[in-house]
């Protein structure tokens, strides 16, 4: 198992430095150019997400449902054991919004551990990098530049703000990944449903998450991040699918 995650993290890191030596040794385009990849790779399931949240929204102006939600307002088990029968029934996944994201952490992982190979300046570093190399000519690059804007990729990143540092990138990180969640979540017309209240604590602890992870690891996941949640939002746009009214404060919908 180890052999074969260390090749993945291998396959990672020779991407990386092809991209980094066709964008003119730029590993934070780089970075950005490799997220872009990867949303294209995970296409099917960004669109399976789509595909439930397009469901799940559906069946909040469903007749039959908001029948059962009122019949059952007060016997909450037996309220959920109707609400699985509808799942069944439709063929609605309410886990099929999470999936991408839980598949994403082994390519978080994978994506931070690349970074710090590709970009490691020991005589350690270097020898695990060499042998992780089997592009040709790749070597001639080591080692990388890992200069970006104001950012050292290979570390985490903060700016100096009246003498205190600020992770702006984890801020960004969690701001833009809030946004993602809630334009893709559902309007709940029963607020108190079990698919509304696992959308609601994922778009608390995503960001809080991420955000965490942006602060701890190095900057050139931070660019990830922000890349990967600015092409879901732009995506989700496009195709019609964002909810922008989930973006409105509840007290201000009400007026």
């Amino acid at each position: 198992m180890g052999q074969i995650w260390d090749l993945f993290i291998s396959v990672f890191v020779n991407v990386l430095i092809w991209i980094y030596d066709i964008v003119g040794n730029n590993f934070g385009l780089a970075i950005i150019l490799f997220t872009i990849l990867i949303r294209i790779v995970t296409w099917p399931l960004n669109a399976q997400q789509m595909k439930g949240a397009t469901a799940m929204q559906e069946l909040q102006t469903d007749k039959e449902w908001q029948a059962i939600q009122k019949k059952y307002a007060k016997d909450r088990e037996k309220l959920a054991q109707e609400q699985m029968r509808i799942y069944r029934e439709r063929g609605i996944n309410p886990f099929s919004s999470c999936l991408p994201t839980l598949i994403q952490f082994p390519i978080i992982i994978a994506l931070y551990q690349s970074i710090i190979r590709a970009l490691g300046s020991t005589p350690l570093d270097l020898l695990k990098l060499s042998r992780s190399l089997f592009l040709p000519n790749v070597s001639d690059l080591i080692p990388l530049n890992s200069k970006f804007l104001w950012m050292d990729l290979g570390r985490p990143e903060a700016v100096a703000i009246f003498g205190i540092g600020i992770p702006t990138l984890a801020l960004v990180v969690a701001i833009t990944t809030y946004i993602q969640a809630k334009l893709t979540m559902p309007v709940a017309a029963n607020p108190g449903d079990q698919s509304a209240a696992m959308s609601g604590m994922m778009t608390i602890y995503m960001p809080l998450l991420l955000g965490y992870f942006a602060i701890t690891f190095a900057a050139g996941l931070s660019v990830y991040f922000i890349t990967s949640n600015l092409l879901g939002i732009i995506q989700y746009a496009m195709q019609g699918k964002a909810n922008w009214h989930n973006l409105i404060p509840k007290f201000l919908q009400r007026k």
